[in-house]
């Protein structure tokens, strides 16, 4: 069991009786009446998103939860297949898991996979990962007088906003949690 204090961007609580990741937390305290955290949470199980209204003080009952480092290796039908990189052993985990992060997912990439016991909670990408753009516009020429992007593809599908400069083939590094380009890589 917890607090409010203990509230953070990450943490893994129990919610109606099902485990729920804390997407956004804020704190507020209007001029008049008490203090409270205004929660946003996704739950685990589902993916469906939830808001709720704690005030300041009231007790939560925190998830403890492990990460372990896994290697994803294929998908099969719904789910992705993952290797533990210390037994080497299997797992394969539904989509609804993996998320809005499977689109850049790319066949033996490291991820950590959180878990609460051994029932696996939810998968994790690095911060940064790098991929290559398999289509992109070429840019017009003259258009760079202001920040202007373009669409391009990556190598697993995923379609994100990068600068003109960016052609087809370049190595990109591109932010996970955000989905969006940050530097061009020389390879």
């Amino acid at each position: 069991m917890g607090s409010t204090q203990d509230l953070r961007v990450g943490a893994v609580i129990k919610y109606d009786n099902e485990n729920c990741n804390i997407i956004d937390c804020e704190f507020r305290k209007p001029g008049k009446g008490g203090a409270f955290f205004k929660v946003k949470m996704r739950n685990l199980r589902t993916g469906n998103l939830k808001e709720h209204t704690y005030n300041s003080g009231e007790t939560i009952e925190f998830v403890r939860i492990e990460k372990r480092a896994y290697q994803y290796l294929y998908k099969d039908g719904n789910s992705y297949v993952f290797m533990n990189l210390d037994s080497y052993d299997q797992i394969p985990l539904e989509e609804i898991m993996v998320g809005d992060q499977s689109k850049f997912m790319k066949e033996n990439c490291d991820v950590f996979i959180a878990f609460e016991g051994e029932t696996a909670l939810s998968v994790e990408l690095p911060a940064h990962i790098n991929l290559k753009v398999t289509y992109a516009e070429p840019g017009v020429r003259g258009d760079t007088a202001t920040n202007v992007t373009k669409p391009a593809t990556l190598e697993t599908g995923a379609e994100i906003k990068v600068p003109l400069f960016v052609n087809e083939g370049d190595l990109i590094r591109v932010d996970t949690k955000a989905g969006t380009y940050i530097e061009r890589i020389k390879e």
